[in-house]
């Protein structure tokens, strides 16, 4: 099943929510301290900050997560500009963000037309 884009306004305060994690793990604040000093995360640099405090996930936990991400509409107009500016296909863009190559073609489809 294609990901899903997130249309809720309201979102989890994950700075409080990491900054409240790191506190079990001082050792990591130095490399974390620049994203959690951001007012704003954007969903890439949440998975960036989960896994620079948990380290890389397995390969079962990792196949699980990627079936159950949703992405916001500023996440994919993103991954598109991306893709354009570093003039990648969708077999790359897929592979590199770990989605469906079929998603990144419906995402073309849907958000690029209505620029």
């Amino acid at each position: 099943m294609d990901q899903q884009i997130q249309q809720i306004d309201k979102k989890p305060d994950f700075i409080r929510i990491y900054n409240d994690i790191i506190k079990k793990y001082p050792d990591k604040m130095k490399v974390c301290d620049h994203l959690l000093k951001k007012t704003n995360l954007s969903s890439f640099e949440i998975i960036q900050l989960n896994t620079l405090i948990f380290g890389e996930d397995d390969n079962k936990a990792d196949a699980f997560n990627k079936n159950h991400r949703c992405y916001e509409k500023c996440d994919v107009i993103y991954i598109l500009e991306e893709q354009k500016r570093r003039k990648l296909n969708n077999t790359q863009v897929a592979k590199y963000y770990g989605i469906s190559r079929n998603t990144i073609a419906k995402w073309k489809k849907s958000f690029l037309n209505k620029k």
